[in-house]
């Protein structure tokens, strides 16, 4: 059986990615910081893992034989600005950024040649700019950078590496950032073109359309999942 890893898997996206693979077949390993607060998906079991912490993943995949796919979930909100205090900066870059960067340099020597696959989930704001969210804007855009240059790195050993950008999705994190806009989700769907909310489990299935064989030629590529909102101006 194909092993996944999902970073963040205990909870909103994460949850629904790690699930998707689950009933695709896969064993998954949700990893996250704390423990879940509700029975995981069949087929998906926890482990304990700070992606920040270089130490903490090394000791995760080092446990492990192989690993065939590896999503990149993990990451931390929040609002700020370049005169805030420096500690939410170097957290939400720590989470989001140096994270995935620590999780895929320990999963190299683990992917197999051929049929590895990396996802990375970015967001639109590693598409373009919010005046408040410069920690959250700088990390996402150095995610889709750091995959555009490991696709071109592992491209010979025929692994693949693709980031998600979601725009808004349904799920505790976009809540926490509509108090802080001080808007209802009805108001951010207005703000969409399609009119609605991304959902978790769409977000899952584009998961898994990049880990089919349909998606071997598809690396190096930044796929929004945004209702079209990068689509006008």
């Amino acid at each position: 059986m194909k092993l996944a890893v999902v970073t963040g898997g205990t909870r909103g996206i994460g949850r629904a990615i790690a699930a998707r693979l689950a009933a695709d077949g896969f064993d998954v390993l949700a990893a996250a910081r704390r423990p879940p607060g509700e029975a995981l998906p069949a087929g998906v079991r926890f482990t304990a893992c700070d992606v920040a912490d270089a130490g903490s993943v090394a000791a995760l995949f080092g446990s492990l034989e192989r690993v065939d796919v590896l999503v990149n979930n993990a990451g931390l909100a929040g609002a700020n600005a370049l005169d805030d205090d420096d500690a939410l900066w170097h957290a939400i870059v720590g989470s989001n950024l140096h994270g995935t960067y620590h999780c895929c340099k320990a999963a190299l020597k683990k992917l197999p040649d051929g049929s590895g696959r990396i996802v990375n989930i970015a967001s639109i704001l590693g598409l373009r700019g919010v005046a408040d969210q410069t920690a959250y804007c700088a990390a996402k855009h150095g995610v889709i950078g750091l995959t555009r240059a490991l696709a071109l790195a592992l491209a010979p050993r025929g692994i693949t590496v693709n980031a998600l950008c979601p725009g808004w999705v349904a799920t505790d994190m976009a809540e926490q950032r509509f108090r802080e806009l001080g808007i209802t989700a009805k108001d951010a769907a207005a703000g969409v073109p399609t009119g609605r909310i991304t959902t978790p489990d769409e977000v899952a299935e584009a998961v898994a359309f990049l880990l089919g064989a349909g998606a071997a030629s598809i690396t190096g590529h930044a796929l929004p999942l945004d209702g079209g909102v990068l689509a006008g101006p």
